[in-house]
């Protein structure tokens, strides 16, 4: 069976708490997932960058990578930066297999991450 590794690719922030985030989702998606490989990329503002990330994962014997895109919405950067990385590192590593999955996108689970973050502003303004 192929090495398989999982790059999430963030967007990136010049906040460094926003960057450690990404890296503590990585965390929690290695441990539910049971996959080794599991790394954080930006596209901008931040290291490492996505093929960076790439390099990251085959460095640790990836066969196959699937690219994450850590992105609520679909924008330029999922619908044409992501794919052009993709081709890039396909190009770099012609013996590694690529496959991109879907961006976060409106999904029922974070709607129930919503309800309970209004649950807390709500016990935290006196207002529940």
């Amino acid at each position: 069976m192929k090495k398989t590794a999982i790059l999430l690719m963030a967007h990136g922030s010049r906040i460094p708490e926003a960057n450690d985030a990404a890296q503590e989702i990585a965390a929690m998606v290695r441990k539910m997932t049971g996959y080794d490989i599991v790394e954080v990329s930006y596209r901008e503002m931040h290291l490492p960058n996505i093929q960076q990330g790439i390099d990251a994962c085959v460095a640790q014997g990836a066969e196959r990578i699937l690219l994450m895109p850590y992105f609520l919405f679909i924008g330029a950067h999922v619908r044409e930066d992501l794919p052009e990385e993709m081709a890039q590192a396909q190009e770099r590593y012609p013996n590694v297999e690529f496959a991109m999955g879907n961006h976060l996108g409106v999904h029922r689970k974070l709607a129930e991450v919503v309800v309970e973050r209004i649950a807390e502003g709500l016990t935290a303004t006196g207002w529940h």
